[in-house]
């Protein structure tokens, strides 16, 4: 059975497209907004992509840790340093976000992130 990153990953675009087209104005504005927010400034992209995961997690908002996830690869991000970000997560609200560390390494896992080799 599909992970729900892996099922996340394969059919969210097409599970959207009905919500786009039926709310054009909010998810443009939306998009507009995320893309305005989430471009380099001073802090990197990859950074606020850490930042949001770190929410995400905290939220306990699955589909906010895939895009994340996804997103902080795509600027950069090693394993070890999406890791690390979930950790702070974990540190800042402890056993709810616990309970979502595994949501990180199937997102990890379903974009086939591998893992660093030991030192």
């Amino acid at each position: 059975m599909p992970t729900h990153a892996e099922n996340y990953y394969q059919h969210n675009a097409e599970a959207s497209r009905s919500v786009k087209a039926e709310m054009a104005d909010a998810v443009k504005g939306f998009g507009a907004l995320h893309q305005a927010t989430m471009k380099a400034g001073t802090l990197t992209e990859l950074e606020k992509e850490l930042i949001a995961l770190g929410i995400g997690l905290a939220i306990r908002c699955e589909n906010c840790i895939n895009a994340h996830v996804q997103a902080s690869v795509a600027a950069g991000a090693t394993r070890e340093q999406i890791l690390e970000a979930a950790a702070v997560a974990l540190m800042m609200q402890g056993g709810p976000t616990y309970t979502y560390l595994p949501r990180v390494t199937e997102a990890l896992d379903a974009l086939k992130i591998p893992v660093a080799p030991s030192a």
